[in-house]
């Protein structure tokens, strides 16, 4: 059994998925952006922007379900130029200072609404 996780506090999916969904013990949250959620637009152009938003946005989706970032277990951060690579790794790890999450991180040609960093999360329940 699924349940799916929405809040006014991070974007609104643009596609037919979910903010998150939470299934037995754990919560998997899609892809989030640096998309401010009143507005759907990008927080900056810059990287630094757009990933302290990402971070705030999978905050409101993990608690919105019952967690928070202390029970994330894996993580996977989509960049469009790995020369941000030390950029996004210097504010994600303000979130995860004791014991981080496993964690890929992939270059991709491109991300929507021209963002430069997704991150998507899946986190146990306590």
């Amino acid at each position: 059994m699924k349940t799916g996780i929405a809040t006014i506090h991070a974007p609104k999916a643009l596609g037919p998925y979910s903010q998150g969904i939470s299934t037995g013990q754990l919560v998997f949250t899609s892809g989030q952006l640096g998309l401010i959620p009143e507005t759907g637009v990008l927080a900056g152009p810059d990287v630094e922007s757009q990933a302290r938003q990402v971070m705030k946005n999978i905050q409101a989706v993990l608690e919105t379900a019952g967690t928070d970032f202390a029970h994330v277990v894996k993580t996977t951060i989509f960049l469009t130029d790995m020369a941000h690579f030390k950029a996004v790794n210097a504010i994600y790890g303000e979130y995860f200072p004791d014991t981080p999450p496993a964690r890929s991180t992939v270059a991709v040609a491109a991300l929507p609404l021209g963002g430069l960093v997704e991150i998507e999360t899946i986190a146990l329940l306590p």
